[in-house]
């Protein structure tokens, strides 16, 4: 039985995006565009040798293509012609609020300074609001590198307190679990900044992972996370506690042929605030509303169950109780009127 929702119907679904990585919406052209602007040689001339690049079948290749990718990010203007490039795409697909990751030390390890990349990703979010989209920044920890940078980081990155919101965990999990950086956690707390972070999917020690995330760390979202079906206490737990998984199905599909679609389906079932999201879009193959047709159309959901997941997108986000409410009026009269 094929589903009754459209793509057109996820599309401009009012909706929340809470997990994307700016430097994974590098759309071929504008790499192009930007290696040509700052004399960056690529070793690739056309938009198809670009997209020829894109293999990979596991975390650490589709890492070893994702990184050298950001060469052509320079300057502030770079940064803002990323993230608007990006929020231009959000608009188009509905998201009204969104919460961008940004990876500091993936610029700053070769040579760009901090402010330069935050100020120009705060100053597209700005420029949002002409799109009628409110977009916040989460500054994310890269797990592969060592607690030092990440200390470094957050102290460096303080001094823009006023232009990000909260603080993520990404990159390589193998042998970098969460309590590696529980200290940057704590001190991002007390400065009164929230807390997300990754635990990928089928990784070694997952369970653990989002058991000190939840448990010790404390955090209010993780994100992709699903491994946690595992575990019937922690998904209790999770419930209980109102913790956000925000999941990603076509990233997911390169690791899993199901997209942990039946997992993401459980969390549902059981009041999790599990919601749907874009990851890396420029790089596995589809925007947020690619993202929720994708999954409606091969798990054969109802119209009702892609309203849900978009009303758990604005709860598990980082804005007021009167936002929320909100959009999830607009929310509940677009799906009367479609």
């Amino acid at each position: 039985m094929a589903t009754e929702v459209t793509p057109e119907f996820t599309q401009n679904l009012p909706k929340a995006e809470l997990h994307v990585h700016i430097e994974g919406t590098l759309e071929p052209e504008l790499k192009l565009k930007l290696a040509k602007r700052n004399h960056v040689d690529i070793g690739q001339e056309s938009i198809e040798d670009v997209r020829a690049t894109y293999q990979y079948d596991d975390l650490a290749s589709f890492l070893a293509v994702y990184y050298p990718a950001m060469n052509v990010l320079q300057h502030e203007q770079d940064f803002y012609d990323l993230a608007m490039d990006y929020l231009q795409r959000a608009a188009k697909n509905n998201v009204r609020h969104v919460e961008i990751f940004f990876d500091p030390q993936a610029h700053t390890s070769r040579g760009i300074a901090f402010e330069t990349v935050i100020n120009g990703l705060y100053r597209a979010t700005v420029d949002a609001r002409a799109l009628n989209v409110d977009a916040q920044l989460i500054m994310c920890f890269l797990r592969d590198f060592s607690r030092d940078s990440a200390r470094e980081t957050l102290e460096e990155a303080l001094n823009y307190k006023d232009k990000f919101i909260g603080v993520g965990l990404d990159s390589d999990e193998h042998n970098n679990p969460p309590m590696k950086f529980f200290h940057q956690f704590a001190k991002a707390s007390a400065e009164g900044l929230h807390l997300t972070a990754h635990a990928d999917i089928d990784q070694k020690d997952s369970i653990e992972h989002i058991r000190e995330l939840l448990e010790v760390i404390g955090v209010e979202r993780v994100d992709h996370g699903t491994n946690i079906v595992e575990d019937p206490d922690l998904v209790e737990f999770a419930a209980k506690n109102k913790i956000g998984f925000t999941s990603c199905p076509l990233s997911n599909s390169f690791v899993s042929p199901f997209m942990k679609g039946d997992e993401i389906l459980e969390l549902l079932s059981k009041d999790v605030l599990v919601s749907i999201h874009s990851d890396d879009p420029a790089y596995f193959g589809g925007y947020i509303g690619d993202n929720y047709y994708a999954f409606a159309d091969k798990y054969n959901l109802t119209k009702e169950q892609v309203v849900t997941l978009a009303k758990n997108s604005f709860e598990a986000s980082w804005i007021s109780r009167e936002q929320k409410d909100l959009y999830l009026k607009e929310l509940d009269e677009y799906a009367q009127n479609n």
